[in-house]
């Protein structure tokens, strides 16, 4: 095969799957994504002028990133190579390079994240000096899977999830264009093509592959034309699995059901947003780093243990692994879920540092300054510092503050929980210190 013609994509194979057969041909055949491809945008006018840099796609599965890259080489005539990071290494990419010469290319790098850094690296001085153009498509966040060095040189370019009435035109344009479903002259009804795109979640491709397989189930034994109908429809899709972005809005809707759940004191839709997540292929230590941040935003000392609890749920999580290492989020997820609640501690945190940004930078107070130094000694620097522990109950009439800040309070400690002794011994304290 001549990894070289700009037809690399459509040959090789006999037997085309339904989603390769009706692959756009045009720009104008893409279906979503007008915030690149519209009239005027970033992505077509580049296309267009044939100056399109090295850029990563970033964007969910389905959504048409190796279609654009195909077209973008098709349309600029360079020779075009389609890899994927799944399959290959960076031996084989360094051969096509080589074999590139001083050829001009477009190389395609499909799930670019699955290299690491020192493999990335590989691509920097032909990116850098022009000798390739490169396309990587990657569903993971390029700020965290890219190397630095490579995303100063290449555009991030983010595709959108495709909604259910852009699978619906995609799923129409198929049964209307392609050869095959022409033929058999497939009848479907419109609420069932909707079901199909609902079926889906925004993926092009799983929506042309179940209407494939559809189509395979009716085909034969059929006297006349085949029929799609709703039942076909959920025999051949089974089961809907856990449908879930990691990188998208559902990311954020998820987490932010759990923390207002767990803030809500309601266990049983805390343990239901977690499995969602989990379900979905989320990343555990993300939830974990969400329980950790809880613990001290929404207990914090209401229940000085949430945060202990949350800190080795995450250790224990790394020690054992799933799928038993799950039993450690959902114990850490009812823990706090139940315990006291207090977010004195976050507003205190947020009033002081409101002051430290907005306010003059006072000087700390002589008194309580160090003196490492013979000069700062002779300065007055720690003169007429009491030290709390020769004094009764460690407690002495001495200001801590600037002097312009002397009398403020942050933290205001609830009734609830352990903040109640807290309470109780800081009111003692600023009492004796009135007095």
């Amino acid at each position: 095969m001549d990894l070289f013609s700009d037809d690399t994509v459509f040959k090789g194979r006999p037997l085309k799957p339904l989603a390769d057969r009706v692959r756009p041909k045009s720009l104008d055949d893409v279906v979503g994504q007008e915030h690149l491809l519209g009239e005027g945008k970033l992505l077509r006018v580049l296309i267009e002028r044939g100056d399109v840099p090295s850029f990563i796609f970033w964007g969910p599965s389905g959504v048409g990133k190796t279609t654009i890259g195909w077209l973008i080489g098709r349309i600029m005539k360079l020779p075009y190579v389609s890899l994927s990071a799944v399959s290959i290494g960076i031996k084989e990419v360094k051969e096509v390079i080589q074999k590139a010469r001083n050829q001009r290319i477009i190389l395609f790098i499909d799930e670019f994240h699955r290299f690491n850094k020192l493999q990335q690296d590989t691509f920097l001085p032909h990116v850098e000096n022009g000798t390739i153009i490169l396309i990587g498509a990657t569903t993971e966040n390029p700020s965290f899977e890219i190397i630095s060095p490579l995303l100063s040189r290449m555009r991030v370019l983010t595709l959108k999830p495709l909604v259910a009435a852009d699978l619906v035109k995609i799923l129409d344009r198929a049964l209307r264009e392609d050869e095959e479903l022409k033929a058999a002259k497939v009848s479907i009804d419109p609420e069932t093509v909707e079901e199909i795109a609902y079926l889906a979640d925004g993926d092009a491709r799983r929506a042309l592959n179940l209407l494939e397989v559809c189509f395979k189930m009716v085909r034969e034994g059929s006297s006349g034309s085949p029929v799609i109908d709703h039942d076909t429809v959920q025999e051949a899709y089974q089961k809907k699995t856990a449908r879930y972005d990691k990188t998208g809005e559902m990311h954020y809707d998820l987490i932010s059901a759990l923390h207002k759940s767990m803030r809500g004191s309601d266990a049983d839709a805390s343990l239901y947003w977690l499995a969602r997540m989990i379900e979905g292929g989320e990343d555990p230590l993300f939830v974990m780093r969400r329980l950790v941040r809880f613990a001290s935003e929404d207990v914090g000392n209401a229940d000085p243990y949430a945060l202990t609890l949350a800190i080795s749920a995450t250790e224990a999580f790394k020690f054992i692994g799933p799928p038993e290492g799950y039993l450690a989020l959902a114990q850490a997820v009812t823990y706090l879920s139940l315990c006291q609640k207090s977010n004195a501690v976050y507003k205190a945190y947020g009033a002081a540092s409101r002051d430290a940004r907005d306010l003059p930078g006072y000087p700390v107070p002589l008194h309580i300054r160090n003196a490492p130094t013979r000069l700062m000694d002779e300065l007055g620097y720690g003169e007429g510092y009491l030290y709390p522990h020769d004094h009764p109950e460690a407690l002495v009439k001495q200001t801590y503050f600037p002097d312009e800040l002397l009398g403020k309070e942050y933290y205001h400690p609830t009734d609830r929980g352990e903040e109640r002794r807290l309470k109780a011994f800081m009111e003692k304290v600023r009492n004796y210190h009135k007095r």
